[in-house]
């Protein structure tokens, strides 16, 4: 049967009968999905796909069939949490949807979506540059203030995009690229900071904060000036072959600069980069670099907690938080102490758990582009839940996720700030008080 299976398969970026014929469909991941949660489909959880995509590679259905079960996934590996029989759901969804990408001619928004987003903006800094400028003038115009006043109406999700942007900052970290800065005090490592791509100008500020609080924890940090997208967001889509050209400039990018761990501060970001093996597995030119490159990533807060007790001057912060877990740093990368141990660690800080803090909060991605409904429900449950921790702030250690609670918070007229564990860290470290944040 397995053999059988295999000769339907031509390609590594189809699933593998070895990988989907490990659930056994006991169905403990059912609790887990949100989707299922949502919508109570047996096609919308983790087993009622793996079960459709097992039909459609023995040839009882077209993959296509599937299609609208696989979109509204949010690829938050909820299940491979839960599951006992450590099903890898991740590795069979990706490698599903970029069957369908090559099989399924997709619809107008999302060949829009596809060629503009994933082709000329991630990739390429004039791109993300002219992203940055129109937003900027569109926010100047109040097009984004018209958007949340007139949410029904959603042009090629024009309006949903608006609605969910952030106020940029000012200060890009572009200068920043192809520079190294040196540790404060003895150094203790020499580390390469993957700056991304939108964070570049959506989130610049916690790429500042980064840079800082690795410097004050004894790092000599370096910005390859060469780096690109980590191609995570191209995976999810279904999008290999580019993610591939992404993972290669990468690993070129940071090959002769002699690092001890590459730092990431983006959940999503940090799951992508940690499986270049995988992605880069069948390319005998390029795997064993990506093995390589793999296995010196790390989390922001994962490495702080390696490297060792935090250096000295963290000022008070007499607040209370309450943190939510971002699904690729909890299930993908399974990273939940580090973050919680960073925040311990401040003065005056007190962490007051909410309830399902690893609950999708319905960012993932572009899902709460493509998915506006559902990634809206999803994210007003976990403020709910944030809420009644009656916290000051809520905590992320991603910033997708920090964009989409934010936008909600926004939109309910409420002024609770969502900040990165590492902005919390650096207005620590840069005087204490929260009057000074």
């Amino acid at each position: 049967m397995a053999d059988a299976l295999q000769n339907l398969i031509p390609d590594a970026d189809r699933p593998q009968w070895r990988d989907y014929s490990r659930c056994v469909h006991c169905g403990l991941c059912l609790n887990a999905c949100p989707t299922f949660r949502l919508l109570g489909e047996e096609m919308d959880s983790p087993r009622g796909r793996i079960y459709q995509i097992a039909q459609a590679d023995a040839g009882r259905m077209p993959l296509a069939e599937a299609a609208p079960f696989l979109d509204r996934c949010l690829d938050c590996r909820a299940c491979e949490t839960a599951c006992p029989s450590g099903v890898e759901y991740g590795k069979i969804l990706e490698a599903a949807r970029a069957q369908l990408a090559r099989e399924v001619k997709p619809g107008l928004w999302r060949r829009l979506l596809a060629k503009h987003l994933y082709d000329q903006v991630l990739p390429s800094h004039a791109g993300l540059k002219t992203y940055a400028a129109l937003l900027r003038l569109a926010q100047t115009l109040g097009l984004d203030r018209l958007a949340e006043k007139f949410p029904a109406v959603n042009p090629f999700g024009l309006n949903q995009a608006l609605r969910l942007a952030p106020r940029l900052s000012p200060r890009p970290f572009w200068p920043a690229w192809g520079k190294t800065y040196p540790a404060q005090g003895p150094r203790h490592a020499r580390v390469g900071l993957l700056a991304g791509c939108m964070q570049n100008v959506a989130s610049a500020e916690l790429s500042w904060a980064t840079l800082r609080v690795l410097q004050r924890n004894g790092c000599e940090v370096v910005v390859a000036q060469e780096q690109t997208c980590c191609g995570a967001l191209h995976v999810h889509a279904g999008r290999r072959e580019k993610a591939r050209q992404l993972a290669r400039r990468n690993i070129q990018a940071f090959a002769a600069l002699e690092c001890d761990a590459y730092i990431s501060h983006t959940a999503g970001c940090g799951a992508s980069l940690k499986e270049y093996g995988h992605l880069l597995a069948s390319d005998a030119q390029w795997s064993e670099a990506a093995r390589q490159f793999a296995e010196k990533v790390r989390d922001i807060s994962e490495f702080l907690v390696e490297l060792g007790p935090l250096a000295p001057g963290l000022g008070s912060l007499p607040v209370t938080v309450t943190y939510q877990d971002p699904c690729h740093l909890a299930h993908a990368q399974r990273i939940r102490s580090a973050p919680r141990q960073l925040l311990a660690a401040i003065p005056g800080l007190e962490l007051i758990e909410m309830a399902r803090p690893d609950q999708c909060c319905g960012s993932a991605g572009v899902y709460n582009l493509l998915q506006p409904e559902l990634a809206g429900r999803l994210g007003r449950e976990k403020l709910e839940s944030a809420a009644q921790t009656r916290a000051r702030w809520l905590v992320t250690a991603n910033p997708g996720c920090q964009l989409q609670l934010a936008a909600l918070l926004r939109q309910a007229g409420s002024p609770q700030p969502v900040l990165h564990v590492v902005e919390v860290l650096d207005r620590a470290y840069r005087g204490g008080s929260i009057h000074k944040a």
